[in-house]
């Protein structure tokens, strides 16, 4: 049974690690809103590198965030979280794929191959809380300027790739759940104990044994017994 969850929580995990990548290089991390816009004729959408305009017509240009000092300081750490959490993730697959018991790496030594699965789980589950908590703050501002309203600039909705991000961390963090658990911590070998042979004593002694007595005739003892005159 512990294969069958070590094996889901490395597959989930690495399944999980391959959406996070896909979101980070999503273009639609949040969506310009037509909420009381009566005419739209273009539409923008960002993510963490780029924004992108389009028109009705299809056409769309994107620029890049020409200087990192002047992007919002959330948007500088979600593109460090995410970026730890691609790393934390790679290196839970590396660690997974040395500590899984179906494979070879390192049978003749168990020990070794669970503390590797259970360094794996973890660097599952923190991958999976870093992009978590990216995408969860990345959403919190843009509900916080859309419900905003003294703010002027331009709305923004929650793009899918939002979506994507938590499926993702979600899948990461169940992962490393089950890497994690699947390790049973091993019991130490039973001590073996050398006991020393002794007779069981008795409290009762047994009685001493009488030396054997001459066997006696029964002719020598009748005789004995009457005198010679009884035999004429």
């Amino acid at each position: 049974m512990s294969v069958l969850l070590e094996t889901l929580g490395f597959f989930l995990g690495t399944i999980g690690w391959g959406m996070l990548a896909v979101t980070l290089f999503n273009s639609y991390w949040r969506v310009s809103t037509v909420s009381g816009n009566v005419i739209t004729t273009s539409t923008i959408f960002e993510n963490l590198w780029q924004s992108c305009a389009t028109d009705s017509t299809g056409v769309y240009n994107c620029w890049e965030f020409q200087s990192l000092l002047e992007l919002p300081a959330y948007l500088q750490a979600s593109r460090a979280l995410m970026i730890t959490a691609l790393v934390l993730g790679f290196l839970g697959i590396l660690g997974g794929m040395l500590g899984l018991q179906c494979t070879k790496v390192a049978e003749e030594n168990p020990n070794v191959k669970s503390k590797m699965a259970v360094l794996a789980g973890c660097l599952f589950i923190l991958a999976g809380i870093c992009g978590m908590v990216t995408v969860s703050w990345y959403a919190a501002n843009i509900t916080r300027d859309f419900f905003n309203p003294l703010f002027v600039g331009t709305k923004y909705e929650i793009g899918p790739a939002l979506y994507l991000g938590w499926s993702a961390s979600l899948l990461v963090i169940m992962g490393g759940g089950f890497l994690f658990s699947s390790c049973k911590t091993r019991s130490p070998q039973e001590r073996r104990y050398t006991y020393s042979y002794q007779a069981p004593k008795s409290g009762m002694t047994a009685p001493a044994k009488s030396p054997p007595q001459a066997r006696r005739d029964s002719n020598t003892s009748s005789v004995g017994k009457y005198g010679k005159n009884a035999y004429v």
